[in-house]
């Protein structure tokens, strides 16, 4: 099959500092679009070509001329490897509904929603939105699904090797690595799927409910996982009250949800630790130094994990 012309998204290209894997999966993604266009009977509806942090994403209409998104995912995102699994699993309850899946190819036929996200609302009102999904997702986990646990573990023992004079404190590490072991030992930590990645643009307005959730990384684990990423986004709107205004939100999303306060907060201090540390661990491995970029984003994990604590 000769691949369709397309000018990849902007944001979608810069992912090939991430290294060569997804530098090889980028210039693959025009002949993978035109093969399963092909293989499914769709058309392109439209020059748009969307995106997330590893897939693009394209308005197509199907042979019967509905209309529907086909979405192409990294190959190399082992959290994502069972998208269609769970999305299949939750049936559109809360979620974009799955209609066709290749996993082999990262390929994804879903349900057309619109543009407009979470971002557009007042970021409690989205915290309140956001947290009345919770209960809808977290249902006990599939057995296929790997463990936060798992992963977390292994996120771990990479943390405990950092060189000491990486730009985090380093009592904020040794804190994170404390919390995690307790955490990973426990076995409420897993056991229920969770989306891993729910914040404001992973909301979209639907016509057949308000709002739909899109793009989990589904694993089993512990719903107290998921309020970090809506602390970390949008963070510039907090810039005249940041300690206050993330906790607000982290506050919102605890009370909303009817989940542990203390839970909950040491999750947020490991995932905000082990975010920093990826921007360290990801200079490394490409043999660069910090950016500018990487330094703002590492304050701001640090600025958020003092933040749900003091």
């Amino acid at each position: 099959m000769t691949a369709v012309t397309i000018r990849l998204p902007r944001g979608l290209e810069e992912q090939r500092g991430l290294g060569p894997d997804w530098g090889r999966w980028l210039d693959d993604l025009p002949a993978r679009l035109a093969d399963v266009l092909a293989d499914w009977e769709l058309t392109r509806d439209g020059d748009d070509l969307w995106h997330g942090f590893c897939s693009l994403v394209a308005p197509v209409r199907t042979a019967d001329g509905d209309s529907a998104v086909l979405k192409l995912g990294f190959d190399g995102d082992d959290e994502s490897e069972h998208e269609a699994l769970a999305l299949q699993h939750w049936h559109g309850d809360g979620f974009v509904r799955l209609l066709r899946a290749n996993p082999h190819r990262r390929a994804l036929l879903l349900e057309r929603l619109h543009r407009r996200d979470l971002s557009g609302l007042w970021d409690l009102e989205a915290c309140e939105v956001v947290a009345g999904f919770y209960p809808r997702i977290h249902r006990p986990a599939l057995p296929q699904l790997a463990t936060v646990t798992s992963y977390v573990e292994r996120w771990l023992d990479n943390l405990a090797a950092m060189p000491n004079d990486a730009p985090i404190p380093r009592r904020l590490v040794e804190q994170a690595l404390s919390l995690g072991a307790d955490l990973v030992s426990d076995p409420a930590s897993v056991g229920r799927i969770v989306h891993g990645d729910l914040h404001y643009e992973n909301v979209l307005a639907a016509d057949r409910e308000p709002w739909l959730v899109i793009d989990p990384k589904p694993m089993s684990g512990d719903p107290h996982f998921e309020p970090a990423p809506m602390l970390w986004n949008r963070f510039g709107e907090l810039a005249d009250d940041v300690r206050g205004g993330v906790r607000r939100r982290f506050h919102t999303l605890v009370d909303v949800a009817g989940l542990d306060e203390d839970r909950a907060r040491d999750w947020v201090v490991v995932r905000m630790v082990l975010n920093a540390h990826w921007s360290v661990e990801d200079a490394v491995r490409v043999n660069r130094s910090l950016t500018a970029e990487d330094r703002e984003w590492i304050t701001r994990c640090i600025t958020i994990t003092k933040a749900v604590q003091d």
